[in-house]
């Protein structure tokens, strides 16, 4: 054991004698530093706007409270923030935070135009997203593994000091594997570094942090492997760079490429615009319908209101929030197609990521981090079910033509962000 630290001491001191070496564990070190920096940066922005919406939406909705003394008109215009906060790992992984809603300010009307408005198309399936630490782990440290380890044998030949090694060394095979562990705790050291200070700085969960930290040094282990048996190969240092950034490219660049494609034509669904204009064309189209095009449909269900259905007017409360609700059910079968599309491309995805060792360390980061597409999905989930409970909230008031009672506002639903564990669950 003693030999063993002294032979890593020794090539460590080689090593980092060496330049390039030098140059390349600062390079990385900084890139490390930047990502982690940026991502904390991004993070408390995101918390600071969630702050600040939590204290406008607070005064927003006691200024609309005091405006107004009629339950309809208290729906109609008061707005609830719904938020997905950031976990304490996102700043490693922003994931799909980059591209995918993760607030709104909804109100009891129908409610998909409100949440796909800002949706774009299939998101799920882009890959290469900001320079975060999750980016680093999965498609920059490949490459500083091989630039630091393609030639730890070529090197060797091209100085004539191959055989001599081969023939003075009891154990030629030791030699390489310290020199390529050394490689990989250098690199270890330079990349996480910033991260396990980051994680510190965030108060991230000490579990979340080792599994990232062990994701990550199997993603050097797995590269450093790959150079060592390639190698072996009797080549010069630049075919073996060659072959290296050839794998790395065909794994990290074109299996995701492919793969994204092959999902995309594979899985066909309607877009969150299709659900928008299904939704809007279904509450426009309801003014010019007789009453009972709306309360058909909305009794079937809601067939507890249906003793309550008789209109008094050319224009009550209970008939506009029906036909809102009508406007989500026809609207519910394009958004379920949505939904299950997303869910299988996510899938699908999965599988493809074993073929693909960035796209497997990204996605499970994303994971941890609870930035992935089911994380979001959940938060989505988590407004219907919010926005169901508003509407039950309402419908005894709108439906009995209730007197108007502050008090009972009290008892309005909130949301909570705890909840969005509880929709994933039901995805």
């Amino acid at each position: 054991m003693t030999h063993f630290l002294q032979e890593l001491k020794r090539e460590l001191l080689f090593s980092l004698r060496q330049k390039n070496v030098k140059i390349l564990l600062v390079f990385g070190f900084l890139i490390s530093v930047f990502s982690v920096v940026t991502g904390l940066m991004e993070i408390n922005k995101q918390q600071a706007t969630i702050e600040r919406l939590v204290e406008y939406d607070q005064a927003d909705r006691e200024h609309v409270l005091k405006k107004y003394d009629e339950y309809g008109n208290l729906a109609y215009y008061t707005r609830h923030l719904t938020y997905s906060p950031p976990s304490e790992l996102a700043f490693s992984a922003i994931g799909q935070r980059d591209v995918l809603p993760w607030k709104h300010r909804v109100r009891m009307l129908a409610l998909e135009g409100q949440i796909y408005e800002t949706d774009s198309d299939n998101p799920e399936l882009a890959y290469v997203g900001r320079i975060d630490f999750a980016f680093l782990i999965s498609i920059l440290a490949p490459l500083f593994v091989i630039l630091l380890l393609h030639d730890v044998r070529a090197s060797e030949r091209a100085g004539g000091r191959y055989d001599l090694l081969l023939t003075t060394s009891k154990h030629p095979e030791r030699l390489w594997l310290t020199r390529i562990l050394v490689g990989v705790l250098s690199l270890s050291v330079a990349l996480l570094t910033p991260f396990i200070i980051g994680s510190i700085i965030s108060g991230a969960n000490g579990l979340d942090v080792l599994l990232v930290l062990a994701i990550s040094v199997a993603q050097l282990i797995f590269w450093a492997a790959i150079c060592y048996w390639v190698g072996k190969i009797d080549a010069s240092a630049p075919q073996l760079a060659s072959m290296l950034l050839g794998l790395w490219l065909a794994t990290t660049i074109v299996v995701p490429v492919i793969g994204a494609k092959a999902i995309e034509a594979s899985i066909h669904s309607p877009s969150g615009g299709d659900i928008v204009m299904t939704q809007r064309e279904a509450v426009n189209g309801a003014w010019d319908k007789p009453f009972e095009d709306t309360f058909t449909p909305f009794l079937e269900t809601h067939p507890e209101w249906r003793d309550y259905t008789k209109m008094n007017a050319s224009f009550e409360w209970k008939w506009y929030y029906a036909f809102q609700q009508v406007g989500d059910l026809t609207a519910q079968p394009l958004s379920e197609e949505y939904r299950h599309a997303r869910l299988l491309q996510n899938e699908r995805a999965s599988l493809i990521a074993w073929l693909s060792p960035a796209m497997l360390v990204q996605r499970s980061m994303t994971q941890i981090a609870q930035t992935d597409t089911l994380s979001m999905m959940a938060y989505e989930q988590s407004i219907r079910d919010f926005h169901a409970r508003l509407r039950h909230f309402y419908y005894p008031f709108l439906f009995k033509a209730s007197a108007f009672d502050k008090k009972q506002i009290e008892q309005r639903p909130s949301y909570s962000p705890d909840k969005i564990k509880n929709s994933k669950e039901t995805l």
